[in-house]
């Protein structure tokens, strides 16, 4: 009876309630078939929402809060938390602010540096980077950061691209100064980061730091008046020419630097920087990421496959940065005993393969990949927030209102969008690759390339859908799929047309490297006299101890490819030309083209006749110049 009594209450519920109860759990079903990403969507909006609100109220009160100021505030609040570990030593927000605050000192004294004035910095991964980029910020100036893998003519492309007062070297490219010395204008001052200098008429750095105070030098020259205002010069990898200086503003650093907060990372965090500082994955999202968190950095002087887990391990990281082929290179590793055993949770970076990132998961454990999209000088962004493997991120109608985008039809042929009879672009459609374009306005701007009025109109389309309109031109090619998720296909340079059809080149390097003897595949694309479009193109890179298998090659390329995307040549390299972020170089390999008078790689040829890939002589070569062989 006393269980009847208990329930009573229950049982004489009014009779909406359980109608009630089925609508809540029907709409639950619904929303789990139909919108099963409806809270995860929601949760990154609100988000992305509650930054950008935090920002706009600063701005609102008169104040502009850059990363600078963040990490100025950080290093009074917690002055002996570790913010940098470097090589085993650790440098506090003290040590970092106070060293920075030498070098403002230096150049305060050295009386030629104004406020706006470009510094370009030319130096590796190391703690004095990061101290001579902040003590530059402090008094004002604009720092280019400079690829120290491009040398001579390149380098003084982009030493005058950005026109600096100053360019200040590292100790360990004094080598790379030497080369281009002679030709650099005589008004930029050469410091070096060195104690004394053999170079006539070069600075040193290092002896007039240790002779200055550590004392803040006047806020009012490191004060922003608008987040808009240039903070540093970013240059693009340049794999398919001269590199450019992106135009990065403090609204651009401050939405890098929530990159690490928006994917989850937090203060407790440790995160391991070992791509190139110069790069803004490292700087923003790397550097600048750990600001924002207030987190802790262990940075490395270069990528090292064989230690990166070692350090992981050492140094208790949580939190992995990775770009293009990083997380192929650590796959390719030998198998080692405890490859689990690390406390790394998330993995931040763009441009891991399918294939890879599955390989990644089930060897190195449990590991969220945190993939994203977004160009250095863009000005939109694609967060994978629910982890999908393969996608660079989502979007919805709410995401649209904010950041407007389109995926636009394109013609490879003529390498432009494709326009309708009225002039305007078209979109494509679910499934289908489109150029993506981002909307230019007052909450989206796009600043342009430094010294490159040309460069700059160039990334611009006008008229797309309506008269007055203005949209960036990211030049990379994307898939939306119905779920709206959206994938990365090809940059439209790399993509090419043969045969009437449109050869995406990661598609075709994925399918050869799937083959066991090979270790790396760039595919591009070649002219061909007398041929409309350009016949395909692979430079391959085969594993250790294997040899080219031109049999399984040619069952590889026919079984997994259309006949107009299988490579019509072959070159086979000891090494592969990289950028420093591990992007494949393909302009020098175009312009090389298929000659084997010229390249002395050994080349083959796709023989349709023969059914295989034979020897490219420089017989069959006249042949197919002539038009004897069938392309």
């Amino acid at each position: 009876m006393r269980v009847w009594d208990s329930l009573a209450p229950f049982l004489m519920l009014p009779s909406w309630v359980p109608g009630v109860a089925a609508g809540i759990a029907s709409l639950h079903l619904i929303q789990k078939l139909l919108f099963p990403y409806f809270w995860a969507d929601l949760r990154y909006l609100l988000k992305v929402l509650m930054y950008g609100l935090k920002v706009e109220i600063y701005r609102l009160q008169g104040k502009i809060v850059t990363v600078l100021d963040k990490f100025v505030k950080l290093a009074e609040e917690q002055p002996h938390k570790p913010f940098l570990i470097y090589e085993g030593k650790v440098h506090t927000y003290q040590d970092v602010d106070r060293r920075s605050n030498r070098v403002a000192q230096v150049f305060l004294h050295h009386g030629a540096l104004k406020k706006g004035d470009t510094v370009a910095l030319l130096m590796g991964n190391e703690p004095d980077f990061i101290h001579v980029w902040f003590g530059l910020a402090k008094l004002g100036c604009v720092v280019a950061f400079l690829n120290f893998n491009v040398r001579s003519r390149s380098l003084l492309h982009c030493l005058s691209s950005c026109e600096p007062k100053i360019l200040i070297v590292g100790a360990d490219l004094l080598g790379t100064l030497e080369e281009i010395l002679p030709n650099l204008q005589k008004d930029i001052s050469v410091w070096i980061m060195t104690k004394d200098s053999t170079f006539p008429s070069v600075h040193t750095l290092l002896d007039k730091m240790e002779a200055v105070s550590e004392d803040p030098v006047p806020v009012n020259r490191r004060s922003a008046n608008n987040l808009k205002s240039s903070v540093l010069y970013i240059f693009t990898s340049g794999t398919t020419g001269l590199p450019k200086a992106a135009v990065i503003s403090h609204m651009q650093v401050l939405k890098g630097a929530a990159g690490l907060w928006a994917f989850g990372a937090t203060a407790e965090d440790i995160i391991y920087i070992t791509l190139p500082l110069y790069h803004s994955a490292a700087s923003l999202l790397g550097i600048g990421g750990c600001i924002e968190l207030g987190a802790t950095c262990v940075l490395r002087k270069k990528f090292s496959a064989s230690q990166f887990w070692n350090d992981c391990k050492k140094y208790n990281v949580t939190v992995i940065q990775y770009i293009g082929e990083l997380c192929r290179y650590l796959c390719s590793q030998p198998v080692k005993d405890g490859e689990k055993n690390h406390k790394v949770r998330l993995a931040v970076g763009n441009g891991v393969r399918n294939d890879v990132w599955r390989e990644f998961l089930d060897r190195f454990g449990a590991i969220k990949i945190c993939e994203f999209y977004g160009a250095t000088e863009g000005n939109i962004c694609f967060m994978n927030h629910t982890g999908k493997i393969g996608s660079v991120g989502r979007t919805n109608y709410f995401y649209k209102l904010f950041f407007p985008f389109d995926l636009i039809k394109y013609d490879f042929q003529k390498d432009e969008p494709i326009r309708n009879k009225h002039g305007w672009c078209e979109k494509v459609n679910k499934g289908e690759a489109g150029l993506l374009i981002s909307k230019v306005n007052a909450k989206n701007p796009f600043f342009g390339y430094a010294g490159s009025k040309r460069h700059t109109e160039k990334k611009l389309l006008s008229e797309v859908f309506k008269k007055g309109d203005l949209y960036f031109n990211t030049g990379d090619l994307m898939v939306q799929d119905h779920e709206n998720f959206l994938y990365f296909w090809d940059r439209i340079g790399d993509t090419f047309r043969w045969k009437g059809e449109n050869v995406a080149t990661t598609e075709v390097s994925d399918v050869i490297v799937m083959l066991d003897f090979i270790q790396e595949a760039n595919v591009y694309g070649v002219s061909v006299p007398d041929h409309e479009g350009k016949a395909g193109m692979a430079s391959l890179i085969l594993k250790q101890n294997k040899s080219l298998d031109l049999e399984q090659m040619y069952k590889q390329v026919v079984t997994y490819l259309p006949s107009y995307a299988r490579p019509l040549f072959l070159r086979v390299q000891k090494t592969m030309e990289m950028t420093g972020t591990f992007k494949q170089q393909k302009f020098r390999l175009v312009d090389e083209g298929f000659n084997p008078s010229t390249v002395t790689d050994p080349l083959y040829f796709l023989d349709n006749s023969k059914q295989a890939y034979v020897l490219l002589t420089k017989e069959v070569h006249e042949r197919i110049l002539s038009g004897q062989m069938k392309l």
